[in-house]
Order: C-alpha cells, then sequence, then structure tokens
C-alpha cells in the first residue's frame, strides 16, 4: 500500500457506482441477467436488521427480487427471529461463533456482515473465499492486523470479480458526493487543515448478568470494548475521519493524540480522544470525538484550501468551470446496498476494502498514539515489521471466540500513557 496518492486514483474506487446520467432504475435483467439477488445475514442485531431493511429497499429500487437464504447471529433468538421474519428455514439460521461458516455454504450472492467489528477481518476472508459479494459494516478492524487483512481480501475480491462496500455511507450520500467532485476537481484548491468531530454519548451500557460467560459478556457489550469495537475512535468516529482521507486524497501519515476517561461506566475505553492527523505537506487534521452525556454533541467535518472551504458546503474563490454528474438522491443507508447491487448487475463490481480499512486504519493510529502517549506513523502500522505496532494485537482476537480461549480483561481498567 503506498502512504500518498492522488485525489483522483484514491477515489477510482467509487467511480463506478457513483456518477451516473440520471440514475434511472435499471432494467431487471440488467446486463448479469439478474432477476434475483439470494442475500444472507450475518450479526442479526439492530445494525444488522437494519442494513437487511436497506438492503431490500435498494433492491426494490433496482426491480431485484431479493430473497433471504441463510442467517447467523452469536444468539440463538436474534437468528431465528429474523430468520422467521424473512422466510429463511430454521436450519438455516445458525448460531455462535463457528455460525458464519455455515452461512457461506448457503447459495448466497451478497453477505451483509454486521457483527462487533472484532469479528469483521475473519468473516470477509471466508465470504471472499466462498466467492461471495459482501456488504461490511464499519469500522472493518480493532488493530492494525486486522485492517491490513481486509485490505488483503479486498485485493483477492477484485481478482475473483466480487464487489464489496462499507458501511461508511457518507460514500453514498448525494451531498458527500458532490462536494467530493468539486474538491476533486480543484474547487477549494489545495486542502491546508481541516476539524473532524463526532462528539456525543455512550450508545448502549449493558451490565454483566449472573453466570454470563466471558465470551458471551463481551459480545452483549461489545461497544464499550477496545477489543471488539476498536474504542469509539474507531467504531463511531472513522465515518468523519474517513471524510478527511476522501477530500485530502491521501492516508495521514502520522498520529499524535491524548485521551482519557473518567464518566464511562464499564469497558475498557476512553471518554474522549484529541489527535492531529498530519497528512503531510503542511496539512493537519484535527480529530475530536467524545461520549459523555450531558455535554456539547456535535458531528461533522470542515475543510480550509488555498481556494476555498468546506464547511457542509462547498465555498470557492477559484473561477472554474466544474461539471457535477447527477448523484443519487435519498437515504444513503439504502444507496450503499442500490450501489453494490447495481455494480455487480453491471459487471463493474464496486470494491471499498481499501478506503474503509485506510479510515480503520487512521483511527487505529490515533486511538494508540492516545493509549501509548507515542507518536504513530503509516509506516509503523503499514510497512515496518520492526515496528512495535505493526503487529500489536487486541486480545481475545475473534479466533480465540472460535476456540472457546476468552477471557475478559477487568472492567473499568484503562491503557495509561506512557506505554510501549
Amino acid at each position: 500500500m503506498i502512504d500518498k496518492i492522488s485525489r483522483r486514483s484514491f477515489n477510482k474506487s467509487l467511480a463506478a457506482g457513483a456518477a451516473a446520467t440520471g440514475f434511472s432504475i435499471l432494467n431487471a435483467h440488467g446486463k448479469a441477467g439478474m432477476k434475483e439477488f439470494k442475500a444472507a445475514l450475518i450479526g442479526c442485531g439492530g445494525r444488522g436488521t437494519g442494513s437487511a431493511r436497506d438492503c431490500q429497499q435498494a433492491a426494490k429500487a433496482l426491480g431485484i427480487e431479493l430473497k433471504w437464504v441463510a442467517c447467523a447471529d452469536w444468539y440463538d433468538e436474534k437468528a431465528k427471529q429474523f430468520g422467521k421474519d424473512r422466510g429463511i428455514p430454521e436450519d438455516k439460521c445458525f448460531v455462535g461463533p463457528l455460525g458464519y461458516r455455515k452461512v457461506m455454504e448457503a447459495d448466497a450472492d451478497i453477505v451483509l456482515l454486521a457483527t462487533p467489528p472484532n469479528f469483521r477481518p475473519v468473516h470477509l476472508e471466508a465470504a471472499i473465499d466462498a466467492g461471495k459479494n459482501v456488504f461490511m459494516e464499519k469500522p472493518v478492524a480493532v488493530d492494525p492486523p486486522g485492517a491490513r487483512r481486509i485490505m488483503a481480501a479486498g485485493e483477492k475480491a477484485k481478482k475473483k470479480g466480487l464487489a464489496i462496500v462499507a458501511g461508511t455511507q457518507r460514500r453514498h450520500n448525494a451531498r458527500y458526493r458532490r462536494a467530493a467532485h468539486l474538491i476533486e476537481n480543484g474547487a477549494i484548491g489545495d486542502v491546508l487543515n481541516g476539524q473532524v468531530y463526532w462528539l456525543g454519548s455512550v450508545p448502549f451500557v449493558r451490565p454483566r448478568r449472573p453466570g454470563q460467560s466471558d465470551a458471551d459478556y463481551l459480545v452483549s457489550n461489545w461497544v464499550n470494548w477496545a477489543m471488539m469495537s476498536g474504542d469509539h475512535i474507531c467504531e463511531q468516529h472513522v465515518h468523519n475521519i474517513d471524510i478527511a482521507n476522501w477530500f485530502i486524497g491521501r492516508n495521514p501519515v502520522m498520529a499524535l493524540g491524548f485521551g482519557g476517561r473518567s464518566r464511562r461506566e464499564t469497558g475498557d475505553q476512553y471518554d474522549f480522544f484529541s489527535i492531529d492527523l498530519d497528512y503531510g505537506e503542511g496539512c493537519h487534521v484535527h480529530s475530536m470525538c467524545r461520549q459523555n452525556k450531558g455535554c456539547y454533541s456535535r458531528v461533522g467535518e470542515e475543510f480550509n484550501g488555498t481556494e476555498g472551504s468546506f464547511h457542509g458546503k462547498v465555498k470557492s474563490k477559484a473561477k472554474l468551470d466544474i461539471k457535477v454528474p447527477s448523484f443519487m438522491d435519498g437515504n444513503p443507508y439504502m444507496v450503499e446496498h442500490y450501489d453494490l447491487m447495481k455494480s455487480i448487475i453491471e459487471g463493474n463490481p464496486l470494491n471499498e476494502a481499501e478506503t474503509v480499512a485506510s479510515a480503520t486504519m487512521a483511527a487505529i493510529m490515533g486511538r494508540i498514539s492516545a493509549y501509548t502517549g507515542q507518536v504513530v506513523r503509516w509506516t509503523d502500522v503499514m510497512a515496518n515489521k520492526d515496528s512495535k505496532f505493526y503487529n500489536r494485537k487486541l486480545t481475545p482476537t475473534a479466533e480465540d471466540f472460535e476456540t472457546d480461549n476468552v477471557v475478559a480483561p477487568e472492567d473499568n481498567v484503562i491503557p495509561v500513557p506512557p506505554m510501549g
């Protein structure tokens, strides 16, 4: 992987499904003769069922029938309920840490991955090996080895002609697409600096129940554990960091920041992060995220360039005649599935593995810097195998859950810098 690429090449994977001369509804037969997509879901919780709903709406918009053929979840009741609601036979509703393997044996064209992020690299690899097109929720890893596995699986998917679309839905939002097109074509000149924010509150807390196993507790309360979610800088703030990568047109070369914790009720994550993402050439982005109730809330991005700025919309001083293509308006959570299926039908599969993995890796760099008090460079996590950060894994890993080798860390014990 390269550290620096042009905006045009960085956005190449998006272009196939982004611009169109009207986005007219496709004929159900399409170039590939598709009349029906068979779909499967791994992770039948709130986000998974939401993604399934968006997938169904996208198929309807395309004039394609969508048939659900299998599902899997850690919990028996969630898998069976999803199957019951969508007409999946009970023997195709799989449960537990190995259920995903059975899903890959099903006759599905598309597999949706919506488990806690810890499992994403393993599940994506299995899906690509099984010849499945994939929609996967963000973030896509919790540590550097996991992010690199996603990139490698994405390369394998390209060779096999398979599509991968990620849940970084801003890349399928018409407003962001228009802004990206203008910025890519020089509307604000070279980006000099920016600020990206996700200031909110803890999504949920699920206290440990009497007799609950370590593995079950971590899965249930996953959003509060770094080894399950990547910490909230990855789980939520990855959206905003992805926009910085997209609009600037390259990945950060270095991260340096800090964070802390005082009010969380469970897990091992921080309350807040403040990270300087250095994109090289004098361009710095301040990454700020927080999960605390009762505090100021803000989610968004701002960028300043030599010829203008982006503060929700592009303001340009440059006298350029930039023709903006027509992009599909509507709910971007639906559009991402629309773009996925459309690319399959047209035989030009989208592949967003590298872009979402790069955004995830940038968030991981910020987290590692805050946890350790050290500078973390892109080369440390991508190229330099002698770096102490290159193979830094969070445990228990996804494979530990498969082998029943899970020991939950002590609650409310957090990393405190300086660390190695």
